[in-house]
């Protein structure tokens, strides 16, 4: 069984004005004083804390896990005098303070207002591999699926006040990195190591680890990571988000090893397919992975699930995930609430404040 990991990064908020907080220092001390400084992390800004899951081959302890750790984080966050919201973008209006280490100072000196807008909170997902063979022969083959999690965890509808008309708007901040979005089929691992090289020598990214391709092998661990998606609003949402990467790697895997070909999309297409999935979510049409022609979102998140079925059927996960997938269908994700919210109330604070209480739902 492939083993799981789930980075989270949470916005930190006031819980009166729902305006995010540069008190990342204070949660990360008290953190580390509760002997927690292996979970959480300084994040590039302030007003931000990441956190990272041990290693899990089944999906209740990663569930659990990522249930606790959020609630650790409000814990800690409540005792600096902030709380944690699951927000992809801040909705309210927000001057991001980048954190002081010499590699977010460089990050802030080479990209300008790029690194100073970068206040934006995703979801990595981390499965192992047996090899760098093995985990190129996965990230050419799971292109063309990633934009269907885009829109399955789509969490960011407003942006410094305003509403986007996106759904997922993080995703379309993230892509002003030089190095991030979809990337072209790779063969070996070879040549994806020497694109890799060649990248950073153009001294235009400092290391390895600002290589933001959609899907990557990790420079840290034994793994291929996904970097597509939003933060969550609800942990069960990035506990989808996790067993559908699984079972897209382990059938990519399958793919490779059997001798099958992946699909030859362009990039151009995949930027279109994360474009639309980013634009519309889970309330319009998506491209089908396959076809790249559009398509309702339903049909292509059951074809998505049709594509890694064999998978999660043999790893136990898949009544979890059809039952996820449908409930997220018929009630909506973290932005289809927000908007709820927002219709309802019109208030962002209101907004901020009801996700504060869904991060922990």
């Amino acid at each position: 069984m492939r083993t799981v990991g789930v980075e989270e990064e949470l916005l930190l908020v006031d819980p009166e004005t729902g305006e995010p907080q540069s008190l990342s220092a204070a949660v990360l001390a008290r953190a580390s004083r509760s002997g927690e400084d292996d979970v959480f992390e300084k994040e590039l800004h302030s007003q931000m804390l990441e956190f990272g899951t041990h290693p899990q081959s089944g999906m209740d302890e990663l569930g659990a896990e990522i249930a606790r750790i959020r609630g650790e984080a409000a814990r800690h966050a409540r005792d600096a005098g902030c709380a944690v919201a699951a927000l992809a973008a801040s909705p309210l209006p927000v001057r991001p303070s980048v954190s002081m280490n010499r590699r977010y100072q460089w990050m802030a000196e080479q990209y300008g207002i790029a690194t100073r807008e970068q206040m934006v909170c995703g979801c990595h997902v981390h499965v192992s591999v047996e090899s760098d063979d093995e985990g190129v022969a996965v990230v050419d083959r799971i292109r063309p699926w990633l934009p269907v999690l885009v829109a399955l965890s789509a969490n960011s509808p407003f942006w410094q006040g305003r509403e986007t008309d996106y759904a997922s708007y993080r995703s379309r901040v993230w892509q002003r990195w030089p190095s991030a979005g979809p990337t072209e089929l790779f063969g070996s691992a070879e040549r994806y190591q020497r694109r890799v090289a060649d990248m950073v020598a153009t001294g235009t990214i400092l290391d390895e680890g600002m290589v933001y391709f959609d899907a990557r092998l990790s420079a840290r661990y034994p793994t291929v990571e996904v970097r597509v998606a939003d933060v969550c609003l609800h942990a069960e949402t990035a506990l989808l988000i996790a067993t559908l990467v699984r079972g897209l790697v382990e059938t990519a895997a399958r793919e490779g090893q059997s001798g099958r070909d992946p699909l030859d999309h362009s990039v151009s297409l995949l930027r279109l397919a994360n474009w639309r999935a980013a634009r519309s979510g889970l309330t319009g049409d998506l491209l089908h992975p396959v076809t790249m022609r559009r398509a309702p979102a339903e049909t292509v998140v059951r074809a998505l699930l049709e594509h890694v079925e064999r998978a999660l059927a043999d790893s136990g996960d898949l009544e979890r995930a059809r039952t996820s997938c449908a409930r997220l269908l018929r009630e909506g994700n973290g932005a289809r609430i927000q908007r709820e919210v927002w219709e309802r109330t019109g208030s962002l604070r209101e907004v901020v404040t009801a996700c504060v209480e869904h991060t922990q739902a």
